[in-house]
């Protein structure tokens, strides 16, 4: 038989065959656990693993721990819906994997998950089998998009002049004063800054944010990335900029006040009139409807 164990011997009798079946048994359950446990470890590796990177990377011991690839997704998220709103991705453009995982420096999962994310905000549209691009700016969404914005800013001051603090006055006082202040510090082309722009989110955000509803205040925050997209755009193109630090402190004001109906009034006057901006300076750069449907501008007057 030699030093191997032979599953094929001669005939025998009965007590060695019954024997030879014991041996058996036990060598095929030995054969069986072994695969089974590579393939638990090999699947313990994946799982812990693959959440984060792809399966080429796992295979190759390059993926990184969880953690810190958590860390990076959200990071390229951030990067990403700032490159689509500031305009450095322009709208139309298409997304292609290569260049970007070259870009941000992340795996080809971690790609995936933010544009997934992208998506859901409205920022990425998804093709299918096309892949993806940055959504297009349309007439007809931007002119939506204005009236909606009026609707949920309406209502979010109106309650947070219901159920304001003395501290939430203070924060709007202060963001007003952040605001100004770096203004005055960059001078005429002051609108083209980014830290401005981060500054001005803030300030719309502390009239806002004593409205008691986060549902709200989130929706109302994808509205706000949404509708600067357009204004960050036209901005690059506007010879004269409307005075809207007279129109913030007016607002602040009013708010601080507690003159809901002005209040109401103001901010709606103030979206509008970005709105008209935006299609008085770069209406021609917006994209043709989706369908062939071209969409009449119709005015939007200020009060």
């Amino acid at each position: 038989m030699g030093g191997g164990f032979d599953r094929h011997p001669m005939p025998l009798g009965s007590q060695a065959m019954d024997r030879w079946h014991l041996h058996a048994g036990y060598f095929d359950k030995e054969q069986n656990l072994r695969r089974r446990g590579e393939a638990a470890i090999q699947d313990g590796m994946r799982a812990a693993l693959t959440g984060c990177a792809d399966e080429g990377e796992v295979m190759a011991g390059r993926a990184e721990p969880r953690g810190a690839e958590e860390t990076r997704a959200a990071d390229v998220l951030q990067r990403m819906r700032h490159d689509i709103i500031s305009c450095t991705l322009k709208p139309g453009t298409r997304l292609r994997f290569e260049p970007l995982k070259e870009l941000y420096a992340v795996s080809f999962s971690t790609l995936r998950e933010a544009l997934s994310r992208l998506v859901a905000e409205g920022l990425v549209v998804s093709e299918g089998q096309r892949g993806f691009m940055v959504a297009p700016l349309y007439l007809s969404d931007l002119q939506d998009l204005t009236d909606v914005r009026v609707l949920v800013d309406q209502e979010c001051i109106g309650r947070s002049i219901i159920h304001g603090t003395d501290d939430w006055e203070a924060e709007i006082i202060a963001a007003f004063h952040r605001m100004d202040r770096l203004k005055a510090r960059l001078g005429e082309l002051y609108y083209l800054s980014d830290e401005w722009s981060q500054l001005h989110g803030g300030f719309h955000y502390s009239l806002v944010a004593a409205c008691r509803s986060p549902t709200l205040l989130d929706f109302r925050d994808k509205l706000f990335q949404r509708a600067n997209r357009y204004q960050r755009m036209s901005c690059q193109f506007r010879a004269k900029w409307r005075p809207k630090d007279v129109e913030h402190r007016t607002l602040m004001d009013t708010v601080i006040a507690r003159d809901a109906n002005a209040a109401r009034q103001l901010i709606e006057r103030h979206i509008r009139e970005t709105t008209e901006n935006v299609i008085a300076n770069a209406s021609q750069f917006l994209s043709p409807e989706p369908g062939g449907f071209a969409t009449v501008a119709r005015p939007v007057a200020a009060e």
